[in-house]
């Protein structure tokens, strides 16, 4: 389908990774089936605050996890899948005056983009925000004291170790999934898990990866019986100092410097641009720019 296509389905009100996974014969959602759809709904979530009993169930959703990540101790957090950042609005609220770094990727750049209006809209503008995979997430190995999800991995049914892998990769101390409880759920909410590819089975991976899963059970704050919400906590190092990390180069890991046209790793030999002001970290954004900085600074030989 093509783009225009697309637009005209999702304006019908079709779903787009289905539409998407039949035209390309699979029943597993590629990260581009994801980036197509989240994209086209981008601005959807913000809006839906003006709906009654919204904005008190993202409140509470968003005050839990808070409650969660002060309990096990941080100076920085990153969100993995930050959607518009209405779920990171309302942890940081409920984390009030503590110094906390915040951060959080997604790997639609439109959705990034109502993020950072969102978070700028309600007083929050220091949060660093970027386009990323969360199969190669731009932080260096046990960067940021906890590491969240709400509703991230869901889509990627199949790939879940190895989301869970780089997770537990970037994260110091903790890791906290907020994610569908499917072990959890009924059996006609499982058959709906199934036909659209969600995630499964999340602390059994996370066992058979090695990882020490603290708790695994329903989240008081669930808004579709038919996808049940279910909080895991994995431990990987509780007494790790605490701190704050900045992006590296997702392919490399190596330091990044900010420009204003874009993130320049003179390591890595790669520029990752900025469009409107949002950093694009994917691998396949890095752009090979070894003279970079010599045109830059022209005096330079």
């Amino acid at each position: 389908m093509t783009p225009r296509e697309l637009k005209e389905a999702y304006a019908r009100g079709e779903n787009i990774t289905s539409l998407l996974r039949t035209e390309q014969g699979t029943s597993a959602n590629s990260e581009d089936i994801i980036e197509i759809a989240y994209d086209l709904q981008a601005g959807r979530y913000i809006a839906a605050l003006e709906k009654p009993g919204i904005l008190d169930h993202k409140v509470a959703y968003g005050h839990e996890i808070a409650s969660i990540i002060s309990s096990l101790g941080a100076l920085s957090v990153l969100e993995a899948g930050i959607g518009e950042a209405t779920t990171l609005a309302f942890v940081l609220d409920a984390l009030g005056s503590k110094a906390i770094q915040a951060s959080g990727f997604d790997i639609s750049w439109s959705r990034v983009r109502h993020a950072a209006q969102f978070l700028e809209s309600r007083g929050i503008a220091d949060s660093l925000l970027a386009v990323a995979s969360i199969f190669h997430v731009p932080y260096a190995d046990s960067a940021v004291d906890v590491v969240y999800t709400s509703h991230t991995i869901e889509p990627n049914g199949g790939r879940e170790r190895e989301i869970l892998a780089e997770l537990y990769r970037v994260t110091k101390r903790y890791l906290v999934l907020i994610e569908p409880g499917y072990e959890l759920a009924s059996e006609e909410a499982k058959a709906r898990m199934e036909s659209l590819g969600y995630c499964r089975n999340l602390p059994g991976h996370a066992a058979d990866l090695g990882m020490k899963v603290l708790r695994h059970e329903l989240f008081p704050h669930s808004a579709n019986p038919l996808n049940p919400t279910a909080v895991t906590v994995i431990e990987k190092d509780p007494a790790a100092p605490l701190g704050a990390a900045d992006w590296v180069c997702p392919k490399y890991r190596t330091p990044l410097e900010t420009f204003d046209d874009c993130e320049f790793s003179e390591e890595a030999m790669r520029a990752y641009p900025r469009l409107g002001g949002i950093p694009c970290l994917r691998i396949e954004d890095g752009i090979i720019a070894s003279q970079y900085k010599n045109f830059r600074n022209p005096s330079k030989p």
